[in-house]
């Protein structure tokens, strides 16, 4: 079933209206670890998939038991379950979007900021920032909810990255969303690395 829905959206569709969604949610309660898994992997090919299927994963409970997960699973189960949330933010209406953030994700995403596997932290960097892009004035209460989760101070030490990908969305989320509420503008002092003869404490002592 897994297989199937990596496929286009009306072999997803087909696998929905076989009522696959009911016994994907009992399986997600699985005492087994691998089951678990691979119920998050196949929910996160179809939050993969259109507006409506999204919202056939909302009707059908699926959500809250995935934060759950995304929250206190074993991380092999974690990231999986980063994934249907995050691909859910990004294919979703700014109600569903709404409706994941009030089920919480914003903090187990912030989280997995500080976990060692660069695709993980891609993936909760994706789901950040189109959970953001949803525009005031619910972004603004988001950006405060990210606070409170240590979510900048992640995002922050993320900016020293070895990865160009993660670097560049932070920095971008930070310029884009956060950049008004710091002392200096934080997402450019990466560069200043480069720049020898000024060194970055220098840039505030007036």
């Amino acid at each position: 079933m897994g297989n199937i829905v990596t496929g286009d959206d009306q072999q997803t569709q087909t696998i929905i209206q076989v009522g696959a969604l009911p016994s994907l949610l009992s399986l997600l309660h699985s005492p087994k670890k691998g089951i678990k898994k691979e119920a998050c992997w196949t929910l996160s090919n179809i939050t993969a998939g259109t507006k409506l299927q999204i919202q056939a994963a909302i009707d059908a409970g699926l959500i809250p038991p995935l934060i759950r997960h995304l929250a206190e699973a074993e991380f092999e189960i974690k990231k999986e379950a980063a994934w249907a949330i995050s691909n859910a933010t990004s294919g979703g209406t700014p109600e569903q979007i709404r409706y994941l953030v009030e089920a919480g994700c914003i903090k187990p995403l912030c989280e997995l900021l500080g976990c060692g596997d660069a695709k993980t932290i891609l993936v909760a960097l994706e789901g950040i920032e189109n959970i953001l892009k949803v525009g005031p004035p619910d972004s603004e209460d988001y950006v405060q909810q990210i606070e409170e989760a240590d979510g900048v101070v992640k995002l922050e030490t993320l900016q020293n990255h070895l990865n160009n990908d993660i670097y560049s969305k932070v920095f971008s989320i930070l310029e884009k969303h956060f950049n008004a509420e710091e002392e200096g503008p934080a997402p450019p002092q990466p560069e200043l690395k480069f720049n020898f003869g000024t060194p970055a404490p220098q840039v505030f002592n007036f």
